[in-house]
């Protein structure tokens, strides 16, 4: 039996992570943390990681940055295992999270779902086929969600600009340019309202022809089957820092 922490179990993710693993014979969560204690969960809810008193043998996390680095410094010193779903981080976060996974296994990802990131491969490898095409990338989300652009645009870019091996830059706003638009730029741009899960666009732009990828998510059933997928893969893996690609090569 896996026993689960669930950071952020609150959450509109946390909910759904909590939903799910009650119907996963192998897995059982034994305890979460977040800002408030609802009432709502049948395990106990922390607001301060210090009062935990139950043993996870392996962390889900889907919450803020801040509460995710708390949560990783306790993962490093009870050694446990840990999936980071959340977003928004620093390049200095990035770095810790880094260096963490040599203390443990961390298994990290923008967005955990297994088709998002067969797109990032896709996107990749159109990138270098579609050279002489202008890239943009187009992200919507619901009217809540704070970080922009989300950290799958930037996932997808990060993809796109490593396969061109060039100096790209990221443009985010062109409202103060009054220049035309450069050879070496991928626009990358948010939409944010409604109750949208999530859409990403990825569009080649060319000479009297255009080439467009999307993904949409319809609920977030997908994210939650993902990180339980990832949890399955991390469980016993040794010390590193693992991603969908991992699980995307052993498909």
């Amino acid at each position: 039996m896996i026993n689960v922490l669930v950071n952020g179990c609150n959450g509109n993710m946390g909910k759904e992570i909590v939903k799910h693993i009650d119907n996963i014979d192998n897995f059982t969560i034994i305890c979460g943390i977040d800002r408030i204690d609802t009432g709502d969960n049948d395990f106990p809810v922390y607001t301060n990681i210090d009062n935990i008193k139950e043993t996870p043998n392996l962390i889900i996390d889907f919450s803020v940055p801040r509460a995710s680095i708390n949560m990783l410094n306790y993962a490093k010193d009870k050694k446990i295992p840990m999936v980071i779903a959340t977003t928004g981080f620093s390049s200095e976060d990035l770095n810790y999270i880094k260096e963490s996974s040599n203390y443990i296994p961390i298994f990290m990802s923008s967005n955990m779902s297994l088709e998002i990131n067969i797109m990032k491969l896709l996107v990749s490898k159109l990138s270098t086929l579609l050279s002489d095409c202008d890239i943009e990338i187009i992200e919507t989300h619901h009217r809540n969600k704070i970080d922009a652009p989300s950290g799958t645009a930037l996932m997808l870019a990060n993809s796109i600009k490593s396969s061109l091996n060039e100096d790209i830059n990221y443009t985010y706003n062109r409202a103060n340019s009054k220049s035309k638009r450069s050879s070496n730029e991928i626009g990358i741009h948010s939409v944010r309202g409604g109750t949208e899960i999530g859409k990403h666009s990825v569009l080649f732009l060319g000479d009297n022809e255009n080439f467009e990828i999307t993904h949409t998510v319809s609920s977030r059933s997908v994210f939650a089957k993902g990180a339980i997928r990832a949890a399955e893969f991390i469980i016993n893996k040794p010390n590193g820092l693992y991603s969908m690609e991992d699980l995307v090569k052993l498909d």
